[in-house]
């Protein structure tokens, strides 16, 4: 612990120091949990050293079995010895590591400790972690370590039914860094937040650093919904809702026997979920979560859990209530729900997973549910309610949320309209796009169509309200060969490059892309396959999060149109097919129903064959056209892939094509 003091305290500067503090005072916060002292004094003296007392049953003085020691040595100097650490002292507990305790022992100059426990006043000393005698006061007084066996020794008389324990300690200074100081400002705001979390625990701060004494306390009766107004920073539109619960999980946990085996032991526990809520008037979000009175500012299973509770209940309030909110078909974002909340999280269970002794993460799985499940009952009932105040006070709830998101889209909207505005205006996209009018990225498409002749077909058959053409010359270059400056020289690549507008390789910024789908419509032959290929391989190279995102698709055009001859004035049917195959079957199935159909059946060779309602009808109207998404499955596999059919060594390619040959039928090849 000397040597690597980091794992468990977090750093040696100030934040380490002051976690050391709060090891102790939680250990107290820990036994007015359970019931026992009401009163935590913490005190600050000149000399640098702070003392903790509380009245509280007292750290045990009776001798542990299995070491020998006394409870107070085992405690200070043994890792993993605390009371909470075994499951047995404590239902639910701040402590968990077992090492809170003999990690500030050890990182101290020096340690005494008091403890009235049955009539009697018990103290014990240490340096360094290594018990002892001091022969006066402050750490620099001569210490004699004991040498046989160690001593708790009895110094005085405690009043009758009087418990408690009180430490005092001297950080050293061989650990810490020069400048660390226990801040009292932090000092006070954590006191007073454990008050709230502690409700009718009273905490009392004395200073004594300074030319006069300064003392604070803090007591609260109302707990958590105390906690939230104080914190909230605005007005409010709800009152502070509680939101409570329990809920039961099994976890396999190695228990230790007392032959000193551990042994996996299914164990059943109980989490306690108490949350206070209130949505005000503002923006921010002001969201503090605890575990067992434990602060976890960086969240954890809890907070997930309770976000995900809040998102089910909203949506579902809001699409309940879409008509009356004019919500439309857009989805509320948890940004939308966050605004303006001001929450205390709290759980409580026994032995929860951490993320490390500093406790910034709560890393138990089935807390996330537990949470979501009480978040979601508890809210579901306020909205059901039929109090007046309850309807009043949701229905407004609704109301900002819902305006949220209209303004987290109104903005996005105006965001996309000047980033279009400005690329246009910069006169770097190509003079040969044909852009769509929509400003909405998510619901534009990029058609990149294989010549001029398609072009035209095309420009016809598109919706030009959200549908963008770029037309390319032919077979662009082959980018899997070619160097970077190469393909940033080549027309075509650049063009397309340019009009997407998120850049190459990687500075891509796929936020920045301006079209939400990017689809190659090329003809459906040997030729329209390779510039497929073709143009593939560029965004393999240079726009790979395009096609990780599933972004990029391939059009579907028809190979055959089959006119079937309907008798009398009812009109002919048309259908597409996509394959031989598929004519074949379609052909075998109106010579079963006896239907004629007329010859010859057009085979298209390109796009530049069809007329634009065909081409419409067939390959772009979103209501009837077949896409292909391009997925990466394995990357590597994919990359190697490429490699091989696109790269420069042609011996591997000459022996690829050579063992696949057999495998080809004849008539997929496209003559």
């Amino acid at each position: 612990m000397r040597k690597r003091p980091g794992m468990y305290i977090g750093s040696t500067d100030s934040r380490g120091l002051m976690h050391c503090l709060w090891e102790i005072i939680d250990n107290s916060v820990d036994e007015a949990l359970a019931g026992h002292g009401t009163r935590i004094d913490v005190l600050l003296y000149r000399d640098g050293s702070v003392e903790v007392r509380d009245r509280a049953r007292g750290i045990p003085v009776d001798v542990e079995p299995r070491t020998g020691l006394t409870g107070v040595e085992v405690v200070f100097t043994k890792l993993h010895a605390g009371g909470k650490f075994g499951g047995g002292s404590y239902a639910a507990s701040g402590g968990l590591h077992g090492v809170g305790a003999s990690v500030v022992n050890a990182l101290s100059e020096r340690l005494d400790v008091e403890v009235d426990r049955g009539g009697k006043t018990y103290a014990m000393s240490f340096h360094r972690g290594e018990p002892g005698v001091f022969a006066g006061d402050g750490p620099d007084s001569a210490f004699t370590p004991y040498d046989a066996s160690s001593e708790l020794r009895v110094v005085g008389k405690a009043a009758r039914g009087a418990t408690g324990t009180r430490i005092r300690y001297w950080a050293d200074r061989q650990i810490f860094t020069k400048d660390a100081a226990f801040g009292f400002d932090e000092l006070v705001q954590r006191a007073r937040q454990t008050a709230f979390l502690v409700p009718g625990l009273e905490i009392v701060i004395t200073d004594e650093r300074g030319d006069e004494p300064v003392e604070t306390s803090y007591r609260f009766d109302g707990g958590i919904s105390e906690f939230a107004d104080f914190l909230a920073p605005d007005a409010a539109i709800t009152d502070t809702w509680r939101l409570t619960g329990t809920g039961t999980f099994t976890e396999t946990v190695p228990v230790l026997q007392p032959g000193g085996s551990m042994v996996p032991t299914e164990v059943q526990r109980e989490c306690e979920v108490d949350i206070a809520v209130r949505w005000g008037t503002g923006y921010d979000t002001t969201a503090r979560s605890f575990v067992n009175i434990i602060a976890t500012p960086k969240g954890g299973t809890h907070q997930q859990g309770f976000e995900q509770g809040l998102m089910k209940i909203l949506r579902t309030q809001v699409e309940q209530n879409a008509r009356k909110l004019k919500v439309g078909n857009d989805k509320i974002e948890k940004d939308d729900i966050l605004a303006g909340l001001t929450a205390v999280l709290t759980v409580r269970l026994p032995e929860p997973q951490f993320e490390g002794q500093t406790k910034e993460v709560l890393g138990t799985p089935a807390v996330r549910q537990i949470v979501s499940q009480v978040v979601a009952k508890e809210l579901t009932e306020r909205f059901a309610s039929p109090k007046r105040d309850d309807k009043a006070q949701t229905a407004l709830l609704l109301e900002k949320v819902v305006s949220e998101m209209k303004a987290r889209i109104s903005a996005r909207t105006h965001k996309e309209t000047q980033r279009r505005k400005n690329a246009l205006e910069s006169s770097s996209l190509p003079s040969k796009l044909v852009d769509c009018r929509s400003n909405d990225v998510a619901d534009s498409e990029l058609f990149i169509v294989e010549g001029n002749s398609a072009l035209g077909t095309a420009r016809d058959a598109r919706n030009s309200a959200y549908q963008a053409l770029l037309p390319i010359r032919g077979k662009i270059l082959n980018t899997q060969k070619a160097s970077i400056s190469d393909m940033l020289s080549n027309a075509e690549c650049a063009s397309i490059i340019q009009v997407i507008g998120a850049g190459s390789g990687r500075s891509f910024d796929l936020d920045a892309a301006r079209y939400g789908k990017i689809i190659l419509m090329s003809d459906a032959d040997v030729d329209g396959a390779h510039i497929r290929t073709l143009l593939l391989t560029l965004f393999f190279r240079y726009m790979r999060p395009l096609v990780e995102a599933g972004r990029v698709f391939a059009a579907v055009p028809p190979l055959h149109r089959v006119i079937v001859m309907n008798p009398g004035s009812k009109p002919n049917e048309t259908i597409y097919t996509y394959s031989e195959q598929e004519l074949h079957a379609l052909l075998a199935k109106l010579k079963k129903a006896n239907k004629r159909w007329q010859e010859p059946i057009q085979r298209y060779k390109g796009l530049g064959e069809m007329d634009a309602d065909q081409l419409a009808t067939t390959t772009m109207d979103r209501a009837g056209r077949t896409l292909r998404r391009v997925q990466v499955r394995d990357i590597e596999e994919a990359a190697k892939v490429f490699d091989l059919l696109m790269g420069s060594d042609v011996a591997p390619r000459r022996e690829f094509i050579v063992d696949s040959s057999d495998r080809l039928a004849r008539e997929r090849i496209d003559v």
